[in-house]
């Protein structure tokens, strides 16, 4: 009788089984594709991001359809580069057009938001991309401390309301020892190598590129700074994400 009942419960009650989702994500300052050569090649930025087949990238410092840029979307001619899917944000107007951070991804997110942030010097925004096992954040942010301090805590929000995994890419214009960092870290645990220098990219002396997770317990990784001294005048980072997901058997 007792081994019917078990039997019935298992078929009632299908069992849980933990698995590792792999998600390689990356952050990128384009300096408007702009190398230390001084010559504009949004091909050579794509071949870095194709180098390292991310998942999700956190683009700063993009065109759109600008004179210096020669009216070019760069978000979607590096989407059209790199296969995946652009998602601008646009923080000021510039020179004919707009000019801001985005996202590229594999995957379609199920929303995308826009978020002001604070910046004296120009506006700053926030993009989150939400996807159904976790949320993907880029954002550059101010040159003033003020701006960057205030802007911290409006993104150490975003970890009040939602459990799932939130990861936070960018150029965060904050060295690891500023207090922007350590206000974030309330929130965020750091994934990439705070001590390996991501700027000037000819000869790194700051670090200043960065991917954090909020609400990520189940969450392991291994980042890396690229060595990539040329396309831009930041070099890129890349993280490699495990989570782990329920799947019902």
């Amino acid at each position: 009788m007792y081994r019917c009942i078990i039997l019935l419960l298992v078929s009632v009650f299908p069992a849980c089984i933990l698995s590792q989702m792999p998600v390689k994500m990356m952050t990128y300052n384009i300096h408007a594709g702009v190398g230390n050569d001084t010559i504009r090649d949004l091909p050579r930025i794509a071949g870095v991001i194709n180098g390292e087949n991310p998942d999700v990238v956190a683009i700063q410092e993009t065109d759109s359809l600008t004179v210096r840029s020669g009216k070019v979307y760069q978000l979607g001619e590096l989407a059209s580069l790199t296969g995946m899917k652009p998602y601008f944000a646009p923080a000021i107007d510039f020179d004919g057009g707009k000019y801001g951070i985005g996202i590229l991804s594999k995957e379609e997110p199920i929303a995308v938001k826009r978020i002001a942030l604070p910046g004296r010097e120009e506006a700053r925004v926030l993009i989150v991309a939400e996807y159904p096992e976790y949320l993907f954040c880029c954002t550059h942010l101010s040159l003033s401390e003020p701006d960057r301090i205030a802007s911290a805590i409006i993104i150490n929000g975003l970890a009040e309301v939602t459990d799932k995994p939130i990861f936070l890419a960018g150029d965060l214009n904050s060295t690891p020892d500023d207090g922007v960092i350590g206000i974030l870290s309330r929130q965020f645990r750091m994934l990439t190598d705070r001590f390996t220098p991501t700027y000037p990219s000819d000869n790194p002396a700051e670090t200043l590129d960065y991917v954090m997770v909020a609400n990520g317990q189940s969450v392991t990784s291994g980042a890396s700074v690229l060595n990539e001294p040329e396309a831009s005048d930041h070099r890129p980072v890349s993280v490699n994400v495990y989570l782990t997901t329920k799947n019902e058997q």
